[in-house]
């Protein structure tokens, strides 16, 4: 049960999923006729910026796959 509340295999791409997903939702939207053109180029922009700030995060902080923040 644990598993599935954390998130299973997929725990650390939840993130990357949701900005594809939205992203993938909004050129649906554009093309179906819901949205215009700079609403959806303002939504690829965000979930797109989510994605990357998420990235830069993961590699933040490490040297040679250490923890450089770690004190020992």
């Amino acid at each position: 049960m644990r598993k599935i509340i954390n998130g299973g295999f997929l725990s650390g791409y939840r993130t990357y999923i949701i900005s594809g997903i939205g992203i993938l939702s909004a050129i649906g939207a554009y093309m179906v006729g819901d949205t215009d053109i700079f609403a959806m180029m303002q939504t690829i922009f965000t979930l797109g910026g989510i994605y990357f700030l998420r990235k830069s995060n993961e590699t933040k902080g490490t040297r040679n796959g250490k923890n450089s923040r770690k004190i020992s």
